[in-house]
Parts: structure tokens; sequence; C-alpha cells
């Protein structure tokens, strides 16, 4: 069909040689291809970059940048310095939508158009995405579930662009795929995810951290963003009795804690956060909200 909605895809990677072909083979069947795709290789060390660079020779709209390893890998932050390093080479100015889009990713051949046809009903829908799913005991798991009505999952992000441009430059920071669905909201943008498209993530989350450590880091990101330190208390209490017990909500508590003790700078952004805690508290009182009713 006819390319009538123009947009971009950027894509940081590390290390998704498992993973990487299973996304370009996602894109490259799509019933509306990219404009161009920028995939940022961030570094890696197990073929990955070499796997990009030989997809990038046989496709005229795959462009693959190559940064050094830092010899570590750098969730939030780290992501959005790789994902900048792409858009800051992005030459096509004609496009309407900007994807962030992870690595490791698989999906129909019809997501992107049947996304953009929802944007075209909801014109202030400024950002959206597929639900995130993974394949356990050969069924498909949400792996969303929990997440506020507001919350597009970082994998799968599609900026409108009159959105993108009242929110960019998006925090180079753990928390940074919540704090632009805050900014968009406090622009009087909507967003949401698309709980009827789904996408498969084949490296599970955390996978390269553990449990504990990812729900640390995960804490930590909620003490970055600037959650309010009683919907955080709140949240863990309501997650305590989510398998496995306790353990998730004293990972999140212990990230989110030994921020303040350890002083880590949260975002500098106080009109978002100041939004966000009025929302967190209009949720814990029952009053609508981006979070919805409770």
């Amino acid at each position: 069909m006819n390319n009538i909605f123009k947009y971009i895809i950027i894509t940081p990677v590390r290390d998704e040689a498992p993973y990487i072909e299973k996304t370009i083979e996602s894109v490259s069947c799509q019933t509306i291809l990219p404009s161009q795709w920028l995939i940022v290789d961030d570094g890696s060390m197990d073929g990955t970059g070499e796997i990009l660079d030989i997809r990038a020779a046989q496709t005229s709209w795959i462009k693959v940048i190559h940064r050094e390893n830092r010899g570590f890998r750098a969730a939030g932050g780290g992501v959005m310095e790789a994902f900048y390093a792409g858009y800051s080479v992005l030459n096509d100015e004609n496009w309407d939508f900007i994807v962030k889009l992870d690595g490791d990713l698989s999906f129909s051949p019809d997501y992107f158009e049947q996304c953009f046809r929802i944007f075209e009903v909801e014109e202030k829908l400024g950002i959206g995405g597929g639900t995130i799913c993974q394949l356990k005991d050969n069924q498909l798991k949400v792996d969303s579930v929990g997440d506020p009505l507001f919350h597009v999952r970082g994998a799968t992000k599609i900026y409108r662009r009159a959105c993108w441009e009242k929110i960019n430059p998006l925090v180079k920071a753990s928390g940074w795929d919540t704090i632009d669905e805050v900014k968009a909201n406090l622009h009087g943008w909507t967003t949401r995810t698309f709980a009827e498209l789904k996408l498969v993530q084949h490296k599970p989350t955390g996978g390269a951290d553990g449990f504990w450590r990812d729900r640390f880091k995960n804490g930590r990101a909620n003490y970055i963003t600037g959650y309010h330190p009683i919907f955080m208390l709140a949240k863990c209490v309501k997650r305590a009795l989510r398998k496995p017990f306790f353990l998730e909500s004293l990972a999140l508590l212990a990230g989110f804690y030994t921020g303040y003790l350890k002083g880590i700078p949260q975002v500098r952004d106080p009109e978002a956060i100041r939004y966000l805690r009025q929302q967190q508290i209009r949720f814990l009182l029952r009053r609508p909200g981006i979070y919805g009713q409770p």
C-alpha cells in the first residue's frame, strides 16, 4: 500500500545477535515501511554489528551507527545516549512519527499500520505502542500487567511529531520512558498502550541482570523520575503478595529509598515532577487522572 504514514525508527542495540534478525525481518515485512531506520550498535561484542552491516548493505533505508564499547551495559541513560547518537544523524525531515524500537522484538506485518490508524482516529494521542509479551511455556504472556494506563513500554514507543517537538529532548537517565509520557500529558496529549496489538520480546526483561537487580533498577528509576514517596510505598504494599512474595517490593523499595540516602540526582524538570506527583496523589485519593480510576 502507499506509504501515507511517514515514520522513522531508531533502535539502540547492544549484544542482540540472537534476536536482532527477528526484528529486522519484522520491520522489513511491514505493510508500511519506514522512511529510514537508524540502528545504533552501542559497542556490541557478540557479532551484532557484523549482522547489522550485512543487512544494511542489502537495504537502502537501514543505516547503522557504530559506537565504541564502553565496557559495560548502561541501562536507561545509556539507551538514550545511543538513541540520540542515531537521532543526530537523521537526514530525513519528512516524517510524521518517530519510533524508538528495541532490537529483540518480533511483531505482525501490519503492526505499524494498525498503530498509525489508531493515531489517525485519536487526534490527541501523542505517544502509543503495542503490548509487550514474552513466550513462557509456549504461551504468550503479557509483560506489562500492572502498568499505569498512561504508560507505553520503552521497547516500543511511537511519538507523533507534534508531541515529540514539545517533549524533545528526552532525559538521558533511568525513567526516561515515564517522564516523556508525563511531559506529553502535561502538554495536553494522551498516551497509552494498544492492548490489542502484541509484540513478542525474545530477551526477558532484566535478563542481563537478574530479578533482584532488575527490580532494584526499576525502584531507582522511580526515584530518579520523582515518584512521590507515599505513592511508592503504596505501590510496594500492593505488589508484596505478587510472586515471588515480598521480593519484588523489597527490591523496589531498596532501589527507591537508597536514592535518597545516596543523594542521587533526580530529573531536572520540577514542573513534570510536580505534575506526576499530583497525579499519583489523585490516584491514591481515588480521583480520575492519567493513572485512571483505582
